[in-house]
């Protein structure tokens, strides 16, 4: 039996919300399953990822293959990266100060992504105000 991590639908028509599963690779997307081992909630803004991380840890040293969407889930909230090192035979307090690193440089680049996205919308705001007040005035002739 292969074992996969994916995501099963659990929300409403429009309003989407997934259970983060462990299921037999045969059953159907909302069939049955064996665990339920997170949450995602992508209607919120930021996008909500709530995991069991040691039950996750728990499956993947089973041998079990999380879906592509899965993992960059899990990529995103850090987990692909503290199971790498745990793979790697890493002892708890190295991962700890690695995935502390980690945690900085996500805040880091979120902080460059607001930036980024407040002077795209400078410019949008710069260039779109010219275009309008480019158009010459009437002159009135007697």
């Amino acid at each position: 039996m292969a074992v996969h991590l994916r995501l099963r639908r659990i929300g409403k028509k429009k309003k989407p919300l997934y259970h983060i599963i462990a299921a037999d690779s045969r059953v159907a997307r909302n069939g049955r399953f064996l665990e339920v081992v997170g949450r995602y909630d992508p209607m919120k803004n930021p996008p909500v990822i709530e995991t069991k991380d040691l039950r996750v840890f728990n499956w993947l040293k089973k041998g079990a293959t999380p879906t592509d969407t899965v993992r960059s889930l899990f990529q995103r909230k850090g987990l692909w990266y503290q199971w790498s090192l745990m793979k790697r035979g890493e002892d708890q307090a190295k991962i700890a100060v690695e995935m502390e690193k980690w945690q900085m440089l996500q805040t880091e680049k979120a902080r460059r992504d607001d930036e980024r996205k407040a002077r795209r919308k400078a410019a949008k705001k710069a260039t779109a105000a010219p275009a309008e007040g480019s158009a010459p005035a009437p002159t009135a002739t007697a």
